[in-house]
């Protein structure tokens, strides 16, 4: 059944259970805030407005509390949110370095007053246009275009009744898709959101049941019932405080609250790179993990009404599973842990851990699909959730397999690019589990897991592939392996060779996929990059397009046969970007395959060997040769587990290390003991330049001297880290 069908199947029990009570109190509230917008900053004013009354940043002496730009996004939250992402959202504003940005290209070039001057009219024209009715004249309007979360809620704000109060471009998509009954269409994407906003306006209008409703009692009811649930976002664990000293207050005021107050709000920062920069200047000597301690911090700004978070005390205890209700704020009125995100908490999913989750010892982690369900599991029996539970389907599938999977269905090939034992080959098999609809098997034991895997890769009877090919690249593998060619075969009376044209593994699949147009067929290429593409491929390149899928065929040089490329086969290669022994991809094979950095997954390294945290040895080791070498020469998590599971005792990280990282790092290094010196300090012998050989038991303190204290400049252990400089645990 569609999912619109459903929607209206349940619609008349849905809106028996919903308080509209309160929700007329919270439509009460939102027009007291819209009315209070028109009174500080008049619809007849705006053509003479200041930039300075407009934009984010203290207000001139004599104007008002807030500028329009944070009345919108932080002094409105009843009329409809627009938290989250960086200020360059509101167009023009004054960066936290005091200079003023203007993000429309077309304006750069401009002083800022001239630009504002355009960006406000632009305002009046938006206005002007849907009070007449001409909204396609808003459409015109380029440089709005550049903040259509603002300008929605604008519009909303200065003309009621004519848009819905959903300003996040995804969400309108959801609801649309849900009361249209139709699946969300990829090109709707390049409506501008203002646009789509109106056309789910209009689906509400037409639906019987919300007759009499106003739009913020329906938004109220959408929201309580069918909340978005990111497809391609991450569920985080995040602490409430050192040994969670905030939850009483988070608990009661509905909120989560984090540390590093030092650098301002995270609306400032327009990338990764630049917040690195500014924890680079606060904590100079943690300067290693920084980076993805930006990447963390950026996501939390990012969170999306909707979204779950679980909060913790310790490396064992949860405290609540909540949703997110309310996006991003940077609250200087409480005297520490001044970032804000609103969230709904259900404290029936309140349980401890039979053991300690080691990664939970930051402040902010991943919660892998595995450990949500486990959580949701060990919740108290008797209680009616306020978290809704959503079904085990897409959402419970791991973030990066939903993204490559994403990029198929887009690009029809992805390249995994990434250090060596990231996992690539892993994600490659998991994103097959899920396509063909075995999502529930890439997390489970290994023997499940791999007897999924057998199940694709066996060819059935009829058929003239499996649902799921592997194939290594190398520099011999060549045109007649992959499509097709004249092979040496014994003949008949056994004397002797003949030549037999053979359909190659890729004809082979693309005949298979033919014959089952309802099933996904997968070629999963190792090492793509070492074989020779543009000879491996030949004419076939041009038939990979989605466009051109099914629809084009060319004649194959060899048979003369024609030949297309079915739209239900997909590749996945995988590319080792430490590997200098190859170049670079051909750049029209390149134009053809989406891109995915598979990155080390130090929330895997959910363990501890004597005492080392495998993690932060890890996220330290890289460190050092990401200085040493760049972030192509980083090495991954594989090298710390054992049946997808942490390493547990000192032979096993002996080994890995001795063995396995060791080798790895002096290949990087190219004989040159100095830079080993730099990597790997005082492991390696100052006399021999060779690496000290220790007892396994004597293993975990020295790489905790070298690789954990070391790179938070001696001030504090790891855990020490997390609850006292970055926030707490």
């Amino acid at each position: 059944m569609a999912e619109g069908g459903e929607f209206r199947d349940g619609l008349s029990r849905r809106i028996a259970e919903f308080d509209r009570e309160a929700a007329a109190r919270a439509a009460d509230s939102a027009e007291e805030e819209r009315l209070r917008v028109l009174e500080e900053f008049p619809l007849d004013a705006w053509g003479e407005l200041p930039l300075e009354w407009y934009a984010l940043g203290p207000t001139p002496q004599g104007g008002p509390r807030y500028t329009f730009c944070g009345l919108m996004e932080y002094g409105t939250n009843a009329l409809g949110s627009i938290r989250g992402g960086s200020a360059g959202k509101h167009i023009v504003y004054r960066h936290r370095t005091g200079e003023w940005r203007v993000v429309p290209s077309t304006l750069r070039g401009l002083g800022v007053q001239e630009a504002w001057a355009k960006v406000r009219a632009e305002f009046v024209t938006a206005f002007a246009a849907a009070a007449s009715g001409a909204y396609g004249r808003i459409d015109e309007l380029e440089t709005l275009s550049y903040g259509q979360a603002l300008t929605t809620k604008a519009l909303a704000t200065y003309v009621p009744d004519t848009y819905l109060p959903v300003f996040s471009a995804s969400h309108v998509r959801h609801f649309t898709a849900l009361l249209s009954g139709r699946p969300h269409q990829p090109h709707a994407t390049r409506i501008r959101t203002w646009q789509a906003n109106r056309e789910l306006l209009h689906l509400v209008r037409e639906t019987p049941e919300f007759e009499g409703w106003r739009p913020h009692e329906v938004v109220d009811f959408l929201y309580a019932f069918h909340a978005p649930r990111p497809r391609d976002r991450t569920v985080w664990k995040i602490a409430p405080g050192e040994r969670a000293s905030l939850w009483d207050d988070c608990l009661a005021n509905r909120r989560i609250r984090i540390g590093w107050d030092e650098i301002g709000s995270l609306g400032q920062y327009e990338s990764d790179q630049e917040l690195k920069n500014a924890l680079d200047r606060y904590w100079p000597h943690s300067t290693g993990r920084n980076l993805r301690l930006a990447r963390q911090l950026l996501a939390f700004r990012d969170l999306e009404r909707g979204e779950l978070i679980v909060a913790n005390r310790g490396k064992s205890e949860v405290l609540a599973l909540g949703t997110v209700a309310e996006g991003y704020s940077y609250n200087p009125d409480v005297e520490t842990h001044r970032h804000v995100v609103g969230v709904d908490w259900d404290t029936s999913y309140a349980q401890l851990f039979d053991s300690p989750r080691h990664a939970w010892q930051q402040t902010l982690a991943r919660v892998p699909a595995t450990l949500l369900r486990e959580i949701r599991g060990g919740r108290k029996a008797g209680f009616t959730a306020a978290v809704e539970s959503a079904p085990e389907t897409d959402a419970e599938l791991p973030a990066s397999v939903r993204g490559v999977r994403d990029l198929l269905e887009h690009k029809g090939q992805v390249v995994l690019q990434g250090p060596p034992g990231t996992g690539k080959t892993r994600l490659a098999l998991s994103v097959a589990l899920a396509m063909a609809g075995h999502g529930d098997r890439i997390e489970s034991p290994p023997e499940e897991r791999a007897a999924a895997l057998r199940e694709l890769s066996a060819v059935p009877q009829d058929s003239h592939a499996a649902r799921l090919t592997m194939v290594t690249f190398h520099p011999s593998y060549g045109y007649e392996d992959f499509v097709e060619g004249f092979k040496p075969a014994t003949s008949a009376d056994g004397a002797g060779l003949n030549l037999v044209m053979t359909d190659g593994l890729f004809r082979r699949v693309c005949m298979a996929a033919e014959a089952a147009p309802d099933d996904t067929f997968l070629i999963i290429v190792d090492e793509i990059n070492r074989g020779d593409l543009p000879r491996i491929l030949g004419e076939l390149i041009t038939l990979l397009e989605l466009d051109k899928r099914n629809s084009v065929s060319v004649t194959l040089p060899t048979s003369g046969r024609q030949q297309t490329v079915p739209s239900n086969v997909f590749i996945i290669g995988t590319m080792n970007t430490a590997d200098r022994s190859v170049g670079h991809i051909d750049a029209a094979i390149r134009r053809r395959f989406a891109f995915f950095d598979v990155s080390p997954d130090l929330d895997v390294l959910d363990g501890e060997v004597g005492g080392l945290g495998l993690a932060d040895f890890l996220e330290g080791l890289n460190a050092k040769l990401d200085t040493a070498f760049g972030p192509d020469h980083l090495l991954g998590q594989a090298y710390l587990l054992a049946d997808d599971r942490p390493i547990v005792t000192v032979e096993q990280l002996s080994h890995a290390f001795h063995h396995e990282i060791v080798p790895l790092v002096v290949d990087y290094c190219l004989g040159q003991p100095e830079l080993l010196r730099n990597v790997l300090g005082a492991l390696v012998n100052d006399s021999t330049g060779r690496i000290v050989q220790t007892n396994p038991q004597d293993l975990p303190a020295m790489l905790v001297d070298e690789f954990v204290a070391a790179k938070s400049g001696g001030e504090a252990s790891a855990g020490e880290y997390g609850s006292g400089i970055s926030g707490g645990e």
